[in-house]
């Protein structure tokens, strides 16, 4: 019986894919206790990132703003995972952390995150409203426009 949580991403017509691999070396994620911390995930979609370049370059705001949204429904398929498969565990979304790669002066880089947080709240509802950081950087790994990593209460 799908949850509380599986209902509302088949609502919102979002299918989480298989966890990513790490394409380095460390863990997609760490749990400790009840927190859960989710490692930065990238715009990967059907095996490839769909989203690349930078930010005030050749990425959009609004092209941004997807490929944050991208980033939080991998985060979620590694928290699906840390949860046991049981996304209705989440007891608070903590803190969502962005990383926009973009051009020196881009100033926009709250609105681009703007597609993980709205994600996350439009997934959890109160649960899903977090404190954030958002960091706009010169590049990410395998030239990903946006990265998104999360700290997670279950429980």
């Amino acid at each position: 019986m799908a949850g509380r949580i599986d209902a509302k991403l088949k609502e919102l017509g979002i299918t989480l894919p298989p966890p990513a691999k790490p394409i380095a070396t460390y863990v997609p994620f760490a749990v400790t206790g009840r927190l859960v911390v989710v490692s930065g995930q990238l715009p990967v979609q059907d095996g490839r990132i769909a989203f690349t370049g930078k930010l005030g370059e050749s990425v959009t705001v609004e092209q941004g703003k997807e490929s944050c949204r991208l980033c939080f429904i991998n985060v979620l398929a590694q928290l699906r995972e840390a949860a046991g498969g049981e996304l209705d565990r989440v007891k608070q979304v903590l803190r969502l952390g962005g990383f926009i790669a973009c051009v020196p002066g881009f100033t926009e880089h709250a609105l681009v995150m703007n597609g993980a947080s709205e994600l996350c709240v439009a997934v959890f509802g109160d649960a899903g409203r977090h404190a954030r950081t958002t960091i706009g950087v010169p590049a990410l790994p395998a030239d990903a426009a946006t990265e998104v990593e999360a700290l997670v209460e279950l429980n």
